[in-house]
Formats: structure tokens, sequence, C-alpha cells
């Protein structure tokens, strides 16, 4: 079976307590031209190799012997780094599996697998991280303000959530991700500039009348 080599070669994490089957499964992944950063037989050494290597997935078996199965190794991996990660397993109990599913994983893998589930589970991983961290990356360049904004009547500065007055310009950078361009709007020009809005409104009326 062939498969196209991954433009980078992701970097995959195996934790499996049984040392022939991770072996196989090492075999497999750099077959398919991935990456082998490390494995692990328990929950502890999973999550120290993970915060070392900080691998692109993890292949994790859930039913892992020790104290720390496979569920708990995740929780606590991902309170540290951001990675997918992807469940290895033959049975578990429903209890189990809820807990797992409170991990958010991006995707199982259920024993025995064949080449092509371990292919197309992990680029279905792989892309899907991608996907999420791109679309973070652009919702937090996007500040958008709402509520109710308490200005003043008279000098137009605002007041922020905690109580300070600002001038609008200051406001609006701090808060938001728009450039601000000063001008003077017609009535201001009457008002402050009478001579000049006079000429202005001159100039228009002489161009109109040539266009005619």
């Amino acid at each position: 079976m062939e498969h196209q080599e991954p433009k980078e070669r992701a970097k995959i994490l195996i934790v499996e307590d049984e040392v022939l089957v991770a072996m196989d499964m090492e075999k497999r992944l750099q077959g398919l031209g991935y990456n082998v950063v490390g494995t692990a037989h328990t929950g502890e050494s999973a999550v120290e190799k993970a915060l070392e290597t900080k691998p692109d997935l993890i292949l994790m078996d859930i039913m892992l012997r020790g104290e720390m199965d496979g569920v708990s190794a995740a929780e606590e991996i991902k309170k540290e780094i951001n990675v997918p990660i992807v469940y290895l397993t033959a049975y578990s109990d429903d209890e189990t599996l809820e807990r797992a599913k409170r991990t958010e994983p991006f995707g199982y893998l259920i024993k025995p697998y064949s080449e092509r589930e371990i292919y197309t589970t992990v680029e279905m991983a792989l892309y899907k991280h991608m996907a999420e961290q791109q679309l973070a990356e652009e919702q937090a360049k996007v500040r958008v303000l709402s509520g109710l904004l308490p200005i003043c009547s008279s000098c137009k500065k605002i007041r922020d959530d905690k109580g300070y007055w600002q001038q609008i310009e200051a406001y609006f950078y701090e808060h938001s991700d728009v450039e601000l361009t000063h001008g003077i709007c017609p009535d201001c020009t009457q008002k402050l500039y009478p001579d000049e809005y006079a000429a202005i409104q001159k100039k228009k009326k002489e161009e109109a009348a040539k266009k005619k």
C-alpha cells in the first residue's frame, strides 16, 4: 500500500504498554513517513515525554496499566501543551469512554487496526488540529466592540469598564483594531471656519454648473 509522504514529517509520540504493539506501531508509522519521537509505556512517562518532545500528535492507549491510565495522562498533557490526541483501544467501559470524551480527542483507533486506518486517522487529526489553530489565530485578530459605551455629551470622552474617561481615539486604539484618521465634518467646518466653508460651497456650485 503506497502513501504520499506528508509535506513535513509530523512528530508522533506512541503511548502503549504492550512493548510489541508499540514496536509494530512505530514501524508502521515510520513506513508511512512520520517521525516517531518516542514511545512511553506508562501514563507518567507519557506526560514526561510529551512535555519533552512536544509532538504534533499523540497516539494514546486508553487502558494503560498502573496508577495513571491513558485518559488521566491525556488530561495532564493537555494542561501544559496543545496537542491532538488519538486514543488506541480494544475495549473500554462506558465510564472510561465518557472520561475520554471530555478530553476532546481527535479520533479513535480500534484494535486491531490496519495501516490504512492508521494513516487516515492520523492525517485527519493533524488536519483538524491545524484548521482549529488557524481559526483561533484569525479569531484572535478580530476584536469587536459591543454593549453600552458611556460618552460625555460635552467633550465626547468615553468611560471604560474601570470607570476612567479616555479620549475616543485612545479608547478605540485600546479596544479594537481600527486605524483612525482625522478630518473635519461639514457642520464643524461651517461653524469654525465659515470663510473656508463658503469657498468650498462656491467651488462645488461652479463645478456643478460646468457639468450641466
